[in-house]
């Protein structure tokens, strides 16, 4: 008893000529519907029209017509009876040995749904009427997500917790229907005329997602920042739509259990702004400036106040005032990973000169004043 498939694959004009009267998804819905009743039309009164109303009953020899993306479920008295989601035209025949209570569809569907179907042990009567809905396969749009006030979050990459005002919007795949209306639809929402839309701000349900959606989002950063392909580096993330959703859709069913209660995932994340707390961007400046000092580029930036601080010195103080110069080349060993410059031979440790410079270069580099400056320079020159 159940479903006969009457036509696999593409649906189009060629059943509609075949078929006067069927059933299928309702013209004008938006791309974030993802539950609604379906509703009968005629091929005489101009295909993707509703003419008979919303009544989404269906009896014995029914015709129903399975578009791409959406699954078809049957129901008779609050209880779920077939599932389809491979696309194509199918018969109601409750009578008929050869009829299913199921279809898969070459994995559109997550194999959930036969463990839901099994757990649950759903089945009709024979002669019954049955109500058909359709549920949506996409992945469903627009769902948005904001914090009014700062989330703190442990960023793997900086080694401490920073905090963030973060928004941006995900779209939402129902992997299990079966799932997804025993444990989440409200009942109201099984009438004919009625849409299950994620993103309709009455709905209770949706809003319910949103809160839990915000709740994640502090340790889905952590997750994706101590990630360690991700080069623990949270600033990544703006540009991996896919990588972030893993972590969120990772912090809601750890959180929420979405796909195992639910039968829901987030598919896809777009972080639209990421504005960090004072204390975080005044930590980043310094993570920014330390790593313009680090390898080759801290080489370069050494370079070239090697070579400015070598033209003021003979600008200013001729051959005297070149004294910095070995300093800096010295210096490059204690800067960590900044490549060692090539330096001239090291002085005799008990020249005036070589002492003068010594000091020279401590002040160009801020380890002493300009007092011990000159006092060093007076000893040196016996003043």
């Amino acid at each position: 008893m159940g479903l006969i498939q009457a036509v696999s694959g593409a649906v189009g004009g060629m059943l509609a000529d075949q078929w006067k009267d069927f059933y299928t998804v309702p013209a004008g819905l938006p791309a974030t519907a993802a539950l609604f009743a379906a509703v009968p039309q005629g091929s005489n009164a101009g295909r993707g029209s509703n003419t008979k109303a919303s009544s989404n009953i269906i009896s014995n020899g029914s015709k129903i017509v399975v578009p791409e993306g959406y699954g078809l479920l049957l129901f008779q008295d609050g209880k779920i009876t077939g599932f389809a989601a491979e696309p194509g035209g199918y018969e109601w025949r409750p009578d008929d040995p050869n009829t299913k209570s199921i279809f898969a569809g070459d994995g559109v569907v997550d194999s959930l749904i036969k463990q839901s179907w099994e757990r649950f042990k759903f089945g009709g009567q024979p002669g019954s009427q049955q109500a058909a809905f359709f549920v949506s396969l996409k992945e469903l749009p627009d769902n948005r997500f904001g914090t009014q006030s700062e989330i703190y979050l442990d960023d793997g990459f900086l080694n401490t917790q920073v905090g963030a005002v973060t928004r941006g919007s995900y779209t939402l795949k129902i992997v299990d229907p079966i799932l997804f209306v025993k444990n989440f639809v409200p009942a109201s929402y099984l009438q004919p005329g009625q849409v299950f839309d994620f993103t309709d701000m009455d709905n209770d349900a949706a809003s319910q997602l949103f809160n839990e959606v915000v709740g994640s989002l502090a340790p889905a950063f952590s997750l994706y920042s101590n990630d360690p392909g991700k080069g623990n580096r949270i600033t990544k993330l703006q540009q991996d739509s896919l990588g972030f959703a893993r972590s969120l859709s990772a912090a809601v069913e750890n959180g929420y259990q979405w796909k195992s209660d639910r039968g829901l995932v987030i598919a896809k994340v777009a972080i639209v702004s990421i504005e960090y707390d004072a204390n975080t961007r005044e930590l980043l400046k310094t993570v920014q400036r330390a790593d313009a000092l680090t390898g080759s580029r801290g080489n370069a930036n050494l370079q070239a106040s090697v070579a400015a601080g070598m033209q003021a010195a003979g600008e200013h103080g001729g051959a005297a005032g070149l004294v910095g110069i070995g300093m800096a080349s010295g210096m490059a060993g204690g800067l960590g990973s900044l490549q060692q410059p090539v330096a001239p031979a090291a002085p005799a440790a008990d020249d005036p000169i070589a002492k003068l410079k010594k000091a020279k270069e401590m002040l160009d580099l801020g380890l002493i004043t300009q007092a011990d400056f000159d006092a060093a320079k007076a000893k040196a020159l016996g003043l």
